[in-house]
């Protein structure tokens, strides 16, 4: 893959990726009656750089061709959305399954089942339809929907644990382990304070 046809292959993406930060933009806004609440507190977005791609692709066991990119990588457009509370994030996601034009390709919930490393959060691959002049195509959009202390713990994890060669990785392990369950416990006591709960589906 060539620079070139790495800057042509991503425009689709990076406008796949646009549209899903307005539509989490405007349910940011609306979601709830209460004015004040609004669910996310950070919205971060990424588009895979041509390196990243092509070691992805190699680890895969394909060769680095643009076509191979499309068919077999669904996070080339990735974001990442931190919200307040637990129910932010499936009041978000319900919400998105409701619109008409998004697809949903995948879906993960490692918040009802955590990994065993102690990692949570919500995945989900959605396809958004991106318009040319006369025909329209689907592109997939990753999205990780987190807490605040869910994205405080994949932080730190990912900074401590993931360094070159790090010592004592599996007492590192381990006690990162403990930490998942001493933030989940102090997410809970905040949970408390939520005073939009769970909407019901429509």
């Amino acid at each position: 893959m060539t620079n070139e046809q790495y800057y042509d292959f991503i425009q689709p993406y990076q406008n796949a990726s646009q549209m899903m930060h307005t539509k989490l933009e405007i349910l940011n806004q609306n979601l709830y009656d209460k004015t004040s609440a609004a669910p996310i507190h950070n919205l971060q977005e990424r588009i895979k750089s041509k390196k990243s791609i092509e070691k992805k692709l190699q680890k895969l066991g394909h060769s680095d061709s643009v076509q191979n990119a499309k068919d077999f990588l669904k996070d080339i457009a990735g974001m990442r959305v931190i919200c307040y509370f637990i129910d932010d994030i499936y009041n978000l996601v319900n919400a998105l399954k409701r619109q008409n034009e998004l697809i949903i390709v995948k879906e993960k919930d490692y918040i009802k089942a955590p990994k065993p490393n102690g990692y949570r959060s919500y995945h989900v691959v959605i396809a958004v339809p991106v318009y040319y002049l006369d025909t329209m195509e689907y592109f997939p959009v990753e999205i990780q929907f987190r807490t605040m202390t869910m994205d405080l713990w994949a932080s730190m994890e990912h900074r401590v644990c993931y360094k070159k060669m790090p010592e004592h990785r599996e007492t590192l392990a381990e006690a990162f382990c403990q930490y998942a369950e001493i933030l989940g416990k102090i997410e809970e006591q905040f949970e408390a304070y939520n005073e939009t709960g769970m909407l019901e589906e429509i």
